[in-house]
């Protein structure tokens, strides 16, 4: 990407964080939500057939993986609004790369997510649950679950774009809960029937979530599943990074 691509993108993202100070409940709620489900499942649900040791320690990084491929809504939402109130063709009679639209708003949401991590790491914390990975272990873990959700990022804005408009958003966000919750972040496959195990298995999150347990030093982590959690994502990236271009790019014509 050029430097000129790359000042357009930054204003993109400023542009962003300026929603932010003038919607702060929306911000407060994504971060809350996941903070909600942790706590539903480590206290209410409970949970952790076949799980050796606390069961915090496996579904905290499970909760963080969960959480890096649920809240696209948002960057879906805010696509398709800008795609139906015309800011998007506005941008576009600018000189601006368009790349840099939708750049920044991945980058806005990357902030996003960051923060929410951090939210979601520290009540974990209080929770009970103790990271055993060493520093590089917590780093390389909090980098894969970066990376897996900014690849889910542009599934988002690619989806957003066939969309086309905010009331379609809903029904096309329901393809991500069997994602998510089709994987090992709240029970090990272990305690799920045959079949269903080995789907689950091949789950990209199950990848990441594994890999992240490992990382951390926690139960359910596999070495060797690094690379997976690696791979997974960018394969992600190589295909819908280009066809969520190539879309926005013909929009219009």
């Amino acid at each position: 990407m050029s430097a000129y691509a790359l000042t357009d993108s930054w204003t993109m993202t400023r542009r962003e964080l300026a929603h932010w100070a003038r919607q702060p409940v929306q911000v407060v709620v994504s971060l809350v939500f996941p903070v909600m489900l942790l706590l539903m499942f480590g206290y209410l649900i409970g949970g952790g057939r076949a799980v050796e040791g606390p069961y915090v320690d496996y579904l905290v990084p499970g909760m963080l993986a969960l959480t890096m491929a649920f809240g696209l809504e948002g960057t879906m939402l805010a696509v398709t609004q800008d795609l139906n109130k015309g800011v998007i063709d506005r941008f576009r009679s600018m000189p601006m790369a368009d790349e840099a639209i939708l750049v920044g708003r991945s980058a806005a949401d990357m902030l996003q997510s960051a923060i929410g991590l951090v939210v979601l790491i520290g009540v974990g914390l209080v929770l009970g649950w103790r990271p055993q990975g060493g520093p590089g272990g917590f780093l390389g873990a909090v980098g894969l679950l970066l990376l897996f959700r900014f690849a889910m990022l542009w599934v988002g804005i690619q989806l957003a774009l066939v969309a086309g408009r905010p009331e379609m958003v809903q029904a096309v966000q329901i393809l991500v809960w069997p994602v998510g919750f089709l994987s090992n972040a709240l029970a090990t496959p272990d305690a799920m029937p045959g079949w269903l195990g080995t789907v689950v298995q091949w789950n990209p999150m199950s990848q990441t979530a594994t890999a992240v347990r490992d990382l951390f030093g926690g139960p359910g982590g596999e070495p060797g599943h690094v690379w997976a959690a690696v791979a997974w994502p960018l394969a992600l990236l190589a295909v819908f990074f280009p066809l969520a271009v190539r879309r926005f790019r013909g929009l219009g014509r």
